[in-house]
């Protein structure tokens, strides 16, 4: 690495003159940009940033072998289901966006699904209210899980290395444990309680552990290894899948193995648009992320952030305006495309774009309750975890996966060694009911049979110049989008590193309930005061954490600058 200090200092330097350089009429708060940038960790050829450093590292060396960022991701998603249970597991589902030494994009939809017997008002009371435990708690919540698909999907297309020998370092971690960090020790003291209500007995994670404590898993290591031996199908047809179907069904739950055996993963393109210069890529519906983002990007695009300053008052009212919008269309217009008709093309374009933000003042907010749904002529009617991946060859990766809530449903099978996602709850039980993100949807995101529940992840790649930039992502259920979004601008309007960019304070906004959510004693008080002022609602009390991201930018030498959020055990690792 020494012999990039030179190049390194010299882009610090650039750096720290394009913020001198900048000229701006408008007040912003200085303090924070006027800081010597912070770099993450920079690497030559290859780099895998996730939630766990085990993870990160299986994938590290994955790649050293001579492996790529597809196989690197078979071995850091199994990892993050052994060391990082709050949201990697087995058990749920996720989006992969990818691009290609040679310019080619695409994504991996391995979306959970409902089961057969699903209805479209099964969360219902007998008076057609919602019952949100239904829907978040237990065996009912469950989709039918993608994961195992998903991984076997990317290493049949795309991988260089065989299963064994990617999976055989993530059956000895399982075996050997890992190390309980004190942020996670703290998530399994708050779900404790939880854990025992639903499987009504002890398991792995409600022993009280400490910090500093191994824990080791040998049933999932003992899965690994009948997965190892044969395929895909030992989870959706084998002994795997008749324990999980067994558990399921003596909590109460639904699924079956025709469930299991009928799933399939999709693949898909990708949103692809435009942001001044730069050619955005992201994932497409069943998730919101890639419209929502497009949306977002396209109706701030006309106006001057980074005049404007970073988290600055006008910066602030111009994206809070346009989450405030996209988050509207999302909750009418958006859900699984093989099953609803989506206008995607008409809600990320600039004509529809232009008009939504018509009637946006500097002067005040806009009520939400006067926004709602954009007029398309026509037309018929979140816990996870991420990791960016970027190869020696040339490839990226970027990978959301999740369970919905912490931990999901909480119901736990001890004979696979893996929780279960409560990804139903992501359906709209009732049109106009929240889901526990608070998020609103209509009949395109109403509960049917072997239909893919709408997501809010948000795996995004982006080129610049016509080259590979950045691989980004976060988790954060409702405020993925947003997260993801405020990063990239970080990096592109405020000439941020992406550690900086990753680390910086974030906001959030999504049209109902009509509130900005800012992170606690993170924000100048004068620039929360005069939002007030123009009749914004704040929030900056104890709030859950908005986003974990993880990304790697590409610097100007070649050379891969890994950001880790500093919210989370986040680590890059590479080489």
């Amino acid at each position: 690495m020494k012999k990039n200090s030179i190049k390194h200092l010299f882009y610090i330097t650039l750096l720290v003159l394009s913020f001198s350089c900048k000229t701006n009429t408008e007040p912003r708060v200085e303090i924070k940009q006027k800081a010597e940038p912070v770099f993450g960790l920079i690497s030559e050829k290859a780099m895998v940033v996730s939630a766990r450093e085990e993870a990160s590292k299986i994938g590290v060396d994955i790649m050293k072998k001579g492996g790529n960022a597809f196989d690197a991701m078979v071995g850091t998603e199994m990892a993050l289901a052994v060391a990082y249970p709050f949201a990697g597991s087995m058990g749920g589902g996720g989006f992969m966006v990818y691009r290609k030494a040679n310019g080619e994009t695409g994504a991996l939809d391995y979306r959970e699904k409902a089961p057969l017997a699903a209805t479209k008002d099964m969360y219902l009371d007998k008076n057609g209210d919602a019952i949100p435990e239904k829907s978040q708690l237990g065996a009912l919540a469950i989709g039918v899980p993608g994961t195992v698909a998903g991984i076997f999907a990317v290493h049949e297309k795309f991988g260089s290395l065989p299963i064994e020998e990617i999976l055989r370092p993530v059956v000895a971690l399982a075996n050997r444990g890992f190390i309980v960090t004190e942020k996670q020790k703290k998530r399994f003291d708050n779900y404790n309680e939880l854990f025992y209500k639903v499987n009504q007995d002890t398991i792995l994670f409600a022993k009280q552990h400490k910090a500093g404590d191994t824990i080791k898993n040998t049933k999932l290591a003992q899965t690994l290894e009948r997965i190892i031996k044969n395929g895909a199908a030992e989870f959706y047809k084998g002994e795997t899948g008749k324990k999980l179907v067994d558990r399921i069904q003596s909590k109460g739950g639904i699924i079956t193995m025709e469930d299991l055996s009928k799933y399939e993963v999709k693949w898909r393109k990708p949103v692809r648009f435009e942001y001044k210069g730069l050619s955005i890529i992201s994932m497409s519906p069943p998730s919101s992320g890639g419209v929502c983002l497009a949306q977002i990007m396209k109706m701030i695009e006309p106006y001057e952030l980074d005049k404007y300053g970073h988290n600055s008052v006008k910066t602030i009212q111009v994206i809070t305006e346009a989450e405030r919008r996209a988050y509207a269309d999302r909750g009418f217009y958006l859900g699984d495309p093989d099953f609803v008709k989506i206008p995607i093309d008409t809600l990320i374009g600039k004509e529809y774009l232009s008009s939504r933000m018509e009637d946006f003042s500097f002067d005040k907010a806009t009520r939400s309750s006067d926004i709602n749904c954009g007029i398309v002529p026509g037309y018929e009617s979140d816990e996870t975890t991420h990791y960016s991946i970027v190869d020696s060859f040339g490839n990226a990766i970027s990978v959301t996966i999740t369970l919905n809530g912490a931990y999901g449903s909480k119901l736990y099978v001890p004979e696979i060694g893996t929780f279960l996602n409560n990804e139903m709850d992501d359906f709209s039980a009732k049109p106009g009911v929240p889901n526990m993100f608070g998020l609103i949807g209509a009949e395109a995101n109403a509960i049917a049979p072997e239909k893919r529940m709408l997501s809010s992840m948000t795996p995004t790649i982006v080129e610049k110049d016509g080259k590979l930039w950045m691989s980004v992502g976060t988790p954060g259920g409702s405020t993925i989008i947003t997260s993801v979004l405020q990063t990239i601008l970080n990096v592109k309007e405020f000439g941020m590193t992406m550690q900086d960019a990753v680390n910086a304070p974030r906001f959030h906004h999504q049209w109902l309930p009509d509130v900005v959510v800012f992170e606690p004693e993170s924000f100048d008080v004068d620039v929360l005061d005069s939002l007030k002022q123009k009749g914004y609602h704040i929030n900056q009390e104890k709030s859950k954490i908005i986003g974990k991201v993880d990304g790697i930018l590409v610097l100007p030498d070649g050379t891969l600058e890994g950001g880790a959020d500093k919210r989370g055990d986040d680590t890059a690792v590479g080489f």
